[in-house]
């Protein structure tokens, strides 16, 4: 087993005020568990840290199962390599997007390829949601907010595509982990 830099996206924690997960606690958590330079950002369960995992296990599941003990609650946890995630920067999949205040940029990272085949770009009738391109698992999508709400073209996301295998962040946060990998 080789050890490498690994970002787990941990789903569901910390909104609302449910499922509360303290950063903190999550990085002693992943310590115990044998991992190394353990570090959170933001508070919505993005981790980064360096380990192995065996080949003979689903490392999401061990991971996931893991933080249920400790917890108490499901975290549905997907997990991309340090290099998966800059193979994402270096592709730009937004070059080109005109952003203003009201433009969120979203990648929606999934736990298997997706099934469902669309031709890109594809665009919801009111052209309020945007999905760009769907590579390694990865759907990278526009959102406009002038038009209509985040949960609205989550709702158009979560159609086409498994809503429970998924989970979301903003492009800024992904890049703000590019920036903390080693």
């Amino acid at each position: 087993m080789q050890k490498q830099t690994y970002v787990a996206l941990l789903r569901g924690i910390n909104v609302g005020g449910h499922h509360k997960v303290p950063m903190a606690a999550l990085r002693k958590t992943m310590e115990k568990m044998g991992f190394e330079k353990v570090k959170t950002l933001l508070n919505s369960g993005n981790v980064i840290f360096d380990g192995a995992f065996s080949p003979k296990s689903d490392p999401e599941e061990q991971l996931s199962a893991s933080l249920e003990k400790v917890f108490g609650f499901p975290i549905p946890v997907l997990i991309r390599t340090a290099e998966e995630i800059m193979e994402l920067i270096h592709a730009q999949p937004f070059e080109g997007v005109k952003e203003t205040k009201d433009t969120r940029l979203y990648v929606s990272f999934l736990k298997h390829d997706p099934e469902t085949q669309i031709e890109l770009p594809w665009a919801a009738d009111d052209d309020s949601f945007r999905i760009l391109s769907v590579r390694r698992k990865a759907i990278c999508s526009v959102l406009d907010l002038s038009v209509t709400n985040t949960i609205k073209g989550m709702d158009a996301l979560g159609k086409l595509f498994s809503k429970a295998t998924m989970t979301t962040r903003n492009w800024k946060t992904i890049n703000r982990i590019a920036e903390k990998l080693d």
